[in-house]
This record gives C-alpha cells, sequence and structure tokens, in this order.
C-alpha cells in the first residue's frame, strides 16, 4: 500500500471516531442505574452496582418499602460508601441503592427568621413548613480574601469583661475554649441575647436534647427568637446529620450576610462538629493522625470557620463564636490547638474560677482578641493592658499572699495590685441577666482604673 493510500484510510478511521462522537453527544442522557447494598458495617453503607460522586444524595429502598437517605463520603474500586441521614432500622441485605440527581443544598430566606430547624432543614417548632426563597450550596463557595471588607468597627456583645479587655469586631471569629461543665452555654446565650446584631444564627451541634428546649425557651425567648434561627442536631443524630446541622448554619448567615445585614453566628460546639468528621472518616478506614483524628478533620475545621467574617462590597458581616471542648482541660487538645490557629482570637474559661463562684469564668491572662489593638483607641487599650497587668501580678504572688509572707511595702506593684483586686474582681464579674453595654463597659473600667492610670 502506498503512502498516500495510508493516509487516505488513516483519515477515514479518524473521520469514522468523530462522526460517532458527535452521535454520542444527541444520545439522551444515560438512566440512572440502580445498585445494591452489598454490606453495612456500623453506619456506614457499602453498594455496588451504581456510580454517584463523592456528596451525591442516593435513596435506599428496602423491599418492605422504607427509605433512607443516604450521601455518598467516599469510594473504593466498584465499591461506593455511603453515610445515612436519617434511622437505619429496617436496612437489609441487597436493598436498592438509587443515585438522586438532587445535590446538597440548603434551604434559605427570611422565612428562617423565628423557626427551629434540624440539619436537613426540616422544622422542629411545629410551626408548619419553612417558608424558603432560594437554595445555597450547603459547603458553600470560597470567598477571595483580597475581597472581605477588613475589620473597623467594634461590636457590643454585652458582656463587660470581653467588650473592656477583648473587644470584639464586626467580623471577627473567635473560640470559647473550656472544658465540660464551666459556662460556655450559659455565656453563649449571654452573647446571643445581649450582642447588637440584626439577625443571629445558632448552631446547637452534637449537644444534649434537652439543652436544645432550655436554649429556646429560657435563653432565647419570644423576643429573641424574633431575629433568630436555630440548627439544632442534638448528639444522637447520625454524625452526617450533626455535620450538616454546622454548614446549614453557616448557609443561612451567609444568606443573611449577602443582603447586608450583620450576623451573630453562634455555634455549640465545634469540637462536635469535628468528632462528627471524625466518625465518619474512620468509618471509610480514613488513618487516624493525630489523637484518633484523621486529617480530613483539620482540613474540614478552616473550611468552615473561612465562611464566616466580613463580605465584600455592599454586603454585611457574620462575627462568629465558636465553642471548643477541652477535653480533660488540656490545653493542647488537637481540636483546640487548631482552633486557636484559625480563629481571630479566643476566650478561656477557666475551671478553678468556675468552682469559686466567679462568672463568667473568663481567664484573661489565657485569653486574647486578636483585632482589639486595630478597632480600640489608644486610651481603651492602655487601661485594658493596665487592668491585665495588675491582676497577673496579683496571681504570681497569690500563694505568697494568702499564707501572709508578703509583708507590705516590699514591692510597691504588688502593694497596688493587693490593693485593687477586689474592685478587679467585681469589674470581671457579672449576673447572667445583666446586660453592660460597650459605652458601660469602658466607663467601668476608666472609673476602675482611670483615676490611677
Amino acid at each position: 500500500m502506498s503512502g498516500l493510500a495510508e493516509v487516505a484510510k488513516l483519515g477515514e478511521s479518524w473521520a469514522g471516531k468523530l462522526a460517532a462522537y458527535r452521535e454520542r453527544l444527541n444520545e439522551p442522557p444515560e438512566l440512572v442505574v440502580e445498585g445494591r447494598l452489598n454490606r453495612m458495617v456500623g453506619l456506614t453503607l457499602e453498594a455496588i452496582g451504581c456510580r454517584a460522586a463523592v456528596g451525591a444524595r442516593c435513596l435506599v429502598k428496602t423491599a418492605h418499602g422504607r427509605e433512607v437517605e443516604a450521601e455518598v463520603v467516599g469510594f473504593s474500586g466498584e465499591r461506593i460508601y455511603l453515610m445515612p441521614i436519617g434511622d437505619i432500622q429496617g436496612l437489609e441485605p441487597d436493598c436498592r441503592v438509587i443515585p438522586l440527581t438532587k445535590a446538597c443544598t440548603a434551604r434559605v430566606g427570611v422565612g428562617l427568621l423565628g423557626r427551629v430547624l434540624d440539619g436537613a432543614g426540616k422544622p422542629l417548632d411545629g410551626k408548619g413548613p419553612v417558608q424558603s426563597d432560594c437554595s445555597l450550596p450547603l459547603t458553600g463557595s470560597a470567598m477571595n480574601p483580597l475581597a472581605r471588607k477588613p475589620i473597623r468597627t467594634s461590636l457590643d456583645v454585652g458582656v463587660r469583661a470581653i467588650n473592656a479587655l477583648f473587644t470584639v469586631g464586626r467580623g471577627q471569629r473567635l473560640g470559647l475554649f473550656a472544658g465540660t461543665g464551666v459556662g460556655k452555654s450559659n455565656l453563649l446565650g449571654m452573647m446571643t441575647k445581649y450582642t447588637n446584631a440584626d439577625v443571629v444564627v445558632v448552631g446547637l451541634i452534637g449537644e444534649r436534647g434537652r439543652e436544645v428546649n432550655e436554649f429556646v425557651q429560657k435563653i432565647l425567648g419570644e423576643e429573641g427568637r424574633a431575629k433568630a434561627v436555630v440548627i439544632a442536631t442534638p448528639a444522637d443524630y447520625p454524625p452526617l446529620m450533626r455535620l450538616h446541622g454546622a454548614l446549614l448554619a453557616t448557609s443561612i448567615a451567609e444568606f443573611f450576610r449577602g443582603r447586608g445585614l450583620d450576623v451573630l453566628l453562634l455555634m455549640d460546639s465545634l469540637t462536635r462538629f469535628a468528632q462528627a468528621q471524625r466518625e465518619i472518616a474512620l468509618a471509610i478506614d480514613e488513618p487516624p493522625a493525630t489523637k484518633g483524628y484523621p486529617p480530613s478533620v483539620f482540613a474540614k475545621l478552616p473550611q468552615l470557620a473561612e465562611r464566616a467574617g466580613n463580605g465584600g462590597d455592599g454586603e454585611g458581616s457574620i462575627t462568629a463564636f465558636y465553642t471548643v471542648l477541652t477535653e480533660g482541660d488540656d490545653a493542647n487538645d488537637p481540636i483546640a490547638d487548631a482552633a486557636r490557629g484559625i480563629l481571630d482570637g479566643h476566650i478561656v474559661l477557666s475551671r478553678p474560677l468556675a468552682d469559686s463562684g466567679h462568672y463568667p469564668a473568663i481567664d484573661i491572662e489565657a485569653s486574647v482578641s486578636r483585632v482589639m489593638p486595630d478597632i480600640a483607641d489608644e486610651r481603651h487599650l492602655h487601661l485594658a493592658r493596665r487592668l491585665k497587668r495588675l491582676y497577673s501580678m496579683y496571681q504570681q504572688n497569690r500563694d505568697l499572699i494568702s499564707v501572709g509572707a508578703y509583708h507590705k511595702g516590699s514591692d510597691p506593684r504588688i502593694d497596688e495590685a493587693i490593693s485593687m483586686n477586689p474592685g478587679i474582681m467585681g469589674f470581671l464579674q457579672q449576673d447572667l441577666h445583666e446586660a453592660v453595654g460597650f459605652e458601660q463597659s469602658l466607663a467601668d473600667l476608666e472609673h476602675l482604673l482611670g483615676t490611677s492610670a
């Protein structure tokens, strides 16, 4: 065969392939291929015979008509791994697995105000269907960091110690770090009622179910509920639902921020969010890295926290508080350590202070607001630093003072710390049902230290 003949034959072959490709483009889309449930270990479902992308939804149907919705969380070869969103009672071998076309979205809108929802956006308050205007991606969308407005204004949270010593800026993200039973939820409740924000979004993630009703009825009340949205996924919910609860709360906050409003996002707790992701990751054989936490946990934390903050031009802000449970009061707990590097400040609650009846039990030596130097004036910063020095000086010499080993006049700095300590301790304490505004907090600080500054 001559060279020209070979070229002609090769051209015919490519022309045939191109024609076949064009025909394929005009074909109707492939029908959804059902699979079957092959295995279930713990809460992980293994399906074969169908294709679905990670994050897609599938419907698992039993022979008796029961349906369970699940989400694809991983795959291996021809097998896909699913995590159920609801109750798995009644599932059996060879259940039908049907991939769904709908993606994971969050139904949002002004009609959510005053409502209590679960992680799937379904109402828990018995007030009928939820009125939503549009849908947003549950996982959000990345924002150009240069498009964010800088933090330039302070936010009144109604707590004197925080307003005066750890001033919060609109769009800041802070953590409340403490062990169990030290008052995180109560402090969060105070800020829910007293913070000057247009909308409050509360995510109760993985906490006790009893606390949900108490938070809604006792802490929020009818007046507070009017401008609040509560997302509740208690500890007995599946891990994927707990994960979705945090994502849904953040998506709702993003919706209101996009409408130009200042939003307060309170999430209790970031640790339960991390534990839910750990359960999912370990169930699909992701190896643990740090104290039982797989690497995906530490990737999810910044993805969640970075969605809060200031928006772009014409948008509002999301000021976020995340509670972080330091297991065994260990400040080096992996989640607490990771959160400190992600957030813009942290308020640490002390168990010894809580045990002594000091409320709120804020450890002012271990706490910091990283944006305070940018939003507070020089006089305010000077007084806050002075109070911290006096408090720290007293604490460093507390044992000597308590046993009478320190003699007055030995050190003028210690003498001043001793004389000022009763006033400082009174300044740092506040009743649960008392609101202290930002201006009043600064006035109290000036009255306490101004004459001797």
